[in-house]
C-alpha cells in the first residue's frame, strides 16, 4: 500500500513539473473547430482520449473472456462431481460387489451407499 502511495506522489510530481514546463498557449484545429489551451492540457487530453479509445476497443474481448471463464468454471465443477462419483464407485467396488440400487444411489450424488 505504501508503495502505491509513493508511486502516486512521484507520478503527481512529474505531472506538476510537466505542466509547469509546458505553459505555452497553443491552438489545435480539428474539423474546423479550434481548441485553445496550454500545451500540457492539450497533451493530457490527447493521451486520455487515446486511453479511452484503447479501453473501448478491448472491452468486447474482455466481456467474451469473462463468459468463457464462467462456462469453463461450470464445466470444471461438473467434471469434479463426475470424478467424485467415479472415486466413490471405485472405492465401493473394491470392498463389495455393487448392486444396481447402490450404483444408482451413488450416481444420484450420495456419498453413502444404501444399507
Amino acid at each position: 500500500m505504501i508503495i502505491l502511495f509513493i508511486l502516486g506522489l512521484l507520478l503527481g510530481g512529474v505531472a506538476v513539473i510537466f505542466a509547469l514546463e509546458n505553459m505555452a498557449v497553443i491552438t489545435v484545429t480539428f474539423f474546423h473547430s479550434q481548441i485553445t489551451g496550454s500545451l500540457a492540457l492539450i497533451l493530457i487530453l490527447a493521451i486520455c482520449s487515446g486511453v479511452l479509445v484503447t479501453l473501448l476497443l478491448l472491452l468486447p474481448e474482455s466481456i467474451g473472456n469473462y463468459f468463457k471463464y464462467k462456462k469453463l468454471t461450470t464445466e470444471v465443477e461438473k467434471l469434479q462431481e463426475e470424478l467424485r462419483k467415479q472415486k466413490t464407485l471405485t472405492a465401493f467396488a473394491k470392498t463389495t460387489p455393487p448392486t444396481p440400487e447402490a450404483i444408482e444411489h451413488i450416481e444420484k450424488g450420495s456419498v453413502q451407499t444404501p444399507l
